[in-house]
């Protein structure tokens, strides 16, 4: 069976007086799958013209803006007409198939069918499900009569970076589609041929005679999904139209480590140096709440209430899971619902709604090791702030050298909404929380 998180969506038929729909016949349409979603790539088809489908079935992988779906019928009948072939995008509401009794001529509504025409009171549903990995025991062939091999997306992907050939790799997936774990598992020595022994041989024996410098050019194009564009379109937005500043303050953490220390100590109770992060620029944005706001052409809007986008790094690129009222969340409440929100960011199981709304944004890279870095605001807020790494080094206190702990954190403000000064004055309340974290659990 497989873990799936649903949303429905309609597959719209258009009325009879702009193409007759024979009785039967079903009219799927690409589907909004999120608020910011225009277009949407067919990543896979899972089905062809003259398969038979069953309710439940899922036809193809649809890539959006977010994630990577899987598209799920809840119509029964013959896969009659594709609209969008594999690796093509198309906007939202085209066609996308028709199902309908085998047999059935469809050329007229493939030809006529208009987008955005009126939809006939009745409908039928189709829902999208999150893409994750199936875990059926089935064990039916992974490719067609034609050769073709069906796999996941990331499963194509691992195989292409380890130099697998997937025709080798037995799936474990619904239908026998080969998955992530397939090929991880894959011991290419299981399927060795006597040829390629002979081959492996030759090539250790040829290893060890000099080397003759014969390099070639060699480079690989790699499509850009739909989360890649929306990336690449929101942050040149942002960073060639919000006039950005930088403003960075180092901090002392040795008081933020010997808390958590303490509290960590406690049953049942775990805090990361990124909840302490989180919960001090929530109060701190309470107390600046113009670093909290966002910029219009018209006005500009000052949110009183704190949500908090927090970065995550996913296979495909970025996504901002949000804290809804971060500022009335206990230390404790923030680790729970970061560590929930970042593993479905992780997993493809997240909610478009639950990455709406934020008003401030945190990213974190200490964990890599970077010391410091500067990020591009996400709009529409008017600040982001990058936290780097906890340094331990000789530091100055009461005139004397001592070892300490300092951490290096940089705030990027829009100038249009945030002056010098106002980002400043937060940075030091935001300081203040954080070198005397006993203040933020009054």
């Amino acid at each position: 069976t497989e873990t799936k998180e649903e949303k429905v969506v309609e597959e719209a038929k258009p009325t009879s007086a702009a193409v007759e729909i024979p009785a039967g016949v079903k009219v799927v349409t690409m589907p909004r799958l999120s608020d910011t979603m225009t277009t949407g790539t067919v990543a896979t088809w899972l089905k062809k013209v003259g398969d038979t489908v069953k309710e439940g079935d899922i036809l193809a992988e649809i890539e959006t803006d977010k994630a990577t779906m899987e598209f799920e019928s809840f119509n029964a009948g013959t896969l009659l007409y594709i609209g969008v072939q594999e690796g093509d995008s198309a906007p939202v509401d085209t066609i996308l198939a028709i199902l309908g009794p085998a047999g059935t001529d469809v050329s007229g509504i493939a030809a006529n069918y208009k987008v955005g025409a009126v939809v006939e009171t009745s409908k039928s549903e189709v829902k999208a499900v999150t893409q994750t990995e199936a875990t059926s025991n089935s064990q039916l062939p992974t490719s067609n009569s034609e050769g073709r091999v069906f796999a996941s997306p990331l499963a194509k992907k691992i195989a292409q970076d380890k130099g697998i050939n997937l025709s080798q790799v037995k799936g474990s997936g619904e239908n026998g589609r080969i998955v992530k774990s397939d090929v991880e598992n894959f011991s290419p020595s299981a399927v060795a041929t006597p040829t390629q022994a002979v081959a492996e041989a030759t090539s250790a024996v040829a290893a060890v005679k000099p080397f003759v410098p014969a390099g070639e050019v060699f480079q690989e194009e790699i499509k850009n999904s739909q989360m890649r564009k929306t990336i690449a379109r929101r942050l040149s937005e942002s960073k060639f139209t919000a006039p950005h500043y930088y403003l960075t303050i180092e901090l002392d953490m040795d008081n933020a480590i010997a808390s958590r220390n303490m509290i960590n100590g406690l049953p049942e109770t775990k805090v990361s140096f990124n909840d302490m992060v989180i919960k001090a620029s929530a109060m701190a944005l309470k107390k600046h709440p113009q670093v909290n706001s966002q910029w219009r052409e018209d006005a500009m809007v000052i949110n009183h209430h704190v949500n908090i986008g927090v970065a995550v790094a996913v296979e495909d690129g970025l996504m901002v899971p949000v804290l809804k009222f971060t500022d009335q969340m206990s230390l404790t409440q923030i680790g729970a619902n970061v560590k929930d929100l970042a593993g479905k960011a992780k997993s493809k199981k997240i909610q478009p709604a639950e990455m709406e709304g934020s008003t401030f944004t945190i990213s974190n890279l200490g964990m890599f090791g970077i010391q410091s870095f500067t990020s591009i605001i996400n709009q529409p807020n008017s600040a982001i702030l990058s936290v780097g790494a906890i340094i331990e080094k000789p530091v100055v206190k009461n005139g004397q050298i001592v070892v300490g702990n300092t951490m290096v954190v940089t705030l990027a403000c829009d100038h249009r909404t945030v002056d010098g000064a106002t980002g400043a004055q937060f940075l030091q309340t935001f300081k203040a929380f954080m070198e005397n974290p006993v203040t933020m659990l009054a």
